[in-house]
């Protein structure tokens, strides 16, 4: 089966395989009578190139479920977080943080969550603690897109750097249309997506699930329902 490669990991992959086949030619070059050195170069390069053609790997995803209020995860993951919280920045009310993690192992495209229209992007400088930590969603590197659903509702993602991502991409901008099936961004190695739901959304995954972006129901909206 042919791997469809997001296009956020074209250069990069170019580019890794240039500089290893550089550095294997030279290794192989230079001590080919002492077959085991560069045979083992050899190897753990196939095994990082590999790794990270993984990474940026992009299956197609195509959700077969009712559309309708349906909340689905942002991103290929584990949920770490789950919880009524305040959300300062745009919100500014009591709300339900959903949060999964990936790791260098998981597809890092993400999903928009639900079907809408974009009404704010912003990104915020900052650190790059590790995703797994709750702290994480103040203090990282981020990028917030807010969207509002058909029915009035509004619902905040974040995109959070992780210790080892250094890059996030945010393809939403205000005034384009949402759909869970279409990529709002990527965050490249290692990072964590927030969602900020209304109370009273019906939750269907517990911390330590697994997740599927663009695939997994993670809720399901009730407007006019928020407690």
């Amino acid at each position: 089966m042919r791997v469809r490669i997001h296009h956020e990991g074209n250069n990069i992959l170019v580019a890794l395989l240039i500089i290893l086949l550089i550095i294997n030619g030279v290794v192989w070059y230079f001590a080919h009578s002492v077959i085991a050195v560069p045979a083992t170069l050899t190897v753990l390069s196939t095994i990082l190139y590999l790794l990270t053609v993984n990474f940026f790997r992009s299956p197609r995803r195509n959700f077969t479920g009712n559309r309708k209020n349906v909340v689905v995860s942002s991103a290929d993951g584990k949920v770490v977080a789950l919880e009524e919280v305040y959300e300062p920045e745009y919100l500014k009310r009591n709300v339900i943080q959903l949060s999964v993690f990936m790791s260098v192992f998981n597809v890092h495209a993400n999903w928009f969550p639900v079907d809408g229209e974009v009404i704010y992007t912003k990104h915020h400088s900052g650190r790059f603690m590790s995703a797994y930590l709750p702290k994480s969603s103040t203090e990282n590197e981020r990028s917030t897109v807010v969207i509002k659903t058909p029915e009035g509702q509004e619902i905040l993602m974040r995109q959070i750097a992780g210790a080892v991502a250094r890059r996030i991409v945010t393809y939403a901008q205000p005034g384009d249309e949402a759909s869970i099936e279409d990529h709002m961004g990527f965050i490249k190695f290692g990072s964590r997506i927030d969602l900020y739901l209304p109370l009273g959304t019906d939750i269907y995954v517990k911390i330590g699930d697994k997740t599927v972006g663009g695939i997994t129901e993670v809720g399901r909206l009730n407007p006019g329902k928020e407690c």
